[in-house]
């Protein structure tokens, strides 16, 4: 028996026609060529089973008593739009054929035909139906991950443009940034940017899954391989074959893990725990970590080489602290989520002096606390307007200190000044030159200038 190609699961198709052993003779010849077929000849019972929108295509008569196939065309497009249809008919029907198509038939077939020339234009049809489905998923991935990356600083700019240059290549990625800063939004985005966007994204946090289980996690087991593995099970390096597998907290490995995950980076090759066996895979990596690695190399606690193979592009994302421009922008995205999420209706603005609060906290927690924020906000605020009684201590308290560099007793040439001013704003956001270049209101020349001025 032959089955359709490209589907995981047998199509479904709904044969009706006027005269029930006809429509029946279609609908088990197409079951020999592996699809589910139900034949119908009341059109009332056809309305209501299109109606479930359960069929993945209709092959109708176009002259049925009581009604006809154009009306049951309209419906199961207005039901199931991507659902083809196709449409029999005797050749003095071809008039009204023709205007099935008009109005959205995907072919037209004259009584009588060979049911193998209605199954080679089913098959195209689904596989054509399938093509758009996965064109409207990924258009929707792809708007979806664009939509969560709010920002227009020249850090967050930076970070798109260079998530479009790096998307379609095969090579790892690292993504560094504290946490909160949304490491799992740019590694999704990077994803719907690349050719791998229909297949899996598969993410895990190396951090929160215990060491013992993490193995089989990634590469998979055997059934008897330790107590418990009751079956073989899939691990994610194979779950996300053709597609892009996350390791969030990537620095958290332990040193077998990583000299297994090295292996698998090396060869493409993994071997699930127990097996004797490797399989080759292809997925495509994305790492993620808060840690400097660098220095958990240093400190022996990470594998020099990993590194290496990991770190072939990195993306550092900025603190939210080091693109406050981006602050009002992400509080208008986050606000109307919070309002949906709740019961409030009426609508939340910020008060001058809660907004200066906002803007001169360092936001330890980065986006995520913001977004928790705004969602606590929604929650509490009698009012519609957020005024600095509304936020929390921890923000107001901090908005009334003002930090300072230490200039030391004594006074000081200007240009030591600027010295001390520029590592004193570095160090404050996380080292990131670009964002005190535009915290400072100068340009990276300058900046560099001022960081080599001697003392």
């Amino acid at each position: 028996m032959k089955k359709p190609e490209r589907r995981d699961r047998i199509p479904r198709i709904l044969v009706v026609d006027d005269r029930l052993d006809m429509a029946e003779m279609v609908a088990d010849g197409l079951s020999e060529h592996g699809f589910e077929s139900r034949a119908m000849s009341d059109v009332a019972q056809a309305t209501a089973q299109l109606s479930l929108g359960t069929h993945d295509a209709l092959v109708t008569d176009l002259r049925i008593p009581g009604s006809d196939g154009l009306e049951l065309l309209a419906l199961s497009r207005s039901v199931a739009p991507d659902s083809p249809v196709i449409v029999m008919t005797a050749f003095s029907g071809i008039d009204t054929a023709i205007e099935s198509i008009r109005r959205g038939a995907y072919h037209y077939l004259t009584k009588p035909f060979k049911v193998e020339e209605l199954v080679l234009f089913l098959r195209r049809a689904l596989d054509e139906a399938a093509l758009r489905r996965e064109a409207k998923a990924l258009r929707s991935a792809l708007s979806s991950s664009r939509s969560d990356l709010v920002g227009d600083s020249p850090a967050m700019r930076d970070v798109l443009d260079l998530v479009r240059r790096v998307a379609d290549s095969r090579v790892p990625v690292l993504l560094l940034g504290e946490t909160g800063t949304g490491k799992g939004l740019i590694a999704r985005a990077i994803h719907a940017e690349s050719s791998r966007a229909s297949e899996p994204f598969v993410a895990v946090n190396c951090a929160a899954i215990p060491e013992a289980l993490l193995e089989s996690e990634l590469f998979g087991h055997v059934k008897g391989a330790f107590t418990g593995a009751s079956a073989d099970r899939v691990g994610l390096f194979a779950q996300a074959q053709h597609g892009t597998l996350f390791l969030d907290e990537i620095a958290e490995l332990s040193a077998p893990l990583q000299a297994k995950l090295l292996h698998v980076l090396e060869t493409g090759l993994v071997r699930a725990v127990g097996s004797d066996r490797e399989r080759r895979v292809d997925a495509r990596v994305i790492a993620a970590t808060h840690r400097d690695l660098r220095r958990r190399v240093a400190d022996n606690a990470f594998r020099e080489d990993l590194l290496y193979r990991l770190d072939v592009v990195s993306i550092e994302i900025p603190a939210l602290r080091a693109r406050r421009s981006d602050l009002p922008h992400l509080i208008e995205h986050f606000l109307p989520r919070a309002l949906s999420r709740n019961t409030r209706v009426s609508p939340l603005h910020f008060s001058r002096a809660a907004m200066d609060a906002l803007s001169s906290y360092a936001w330890p927690g980065n986006v995520r606390e913001l977004e928790h924020l705004i969602e606590r906000l929604v929650l509490l605020c009698r009012e519609d307007e957020v005024s600095l009684a509304d936020l929390p201590k921890s923000i107001t308290d901090s908005s009334a200190e003002v930090a300072e560099p230490n200039f030391g007793e004594r006074v000081i040439p200007i240009r030591e000044m600027q010295r001390r001013y520029a590592v004193w704003a570095l160090e404050r956001l996380g080292g990131a030159k670009m964002a005190t270049c535009e915290a400072l209101g100068i340009d990276s020349k300058t900046l560099s200038k001022w960081l080599t001025t001697e003392s």
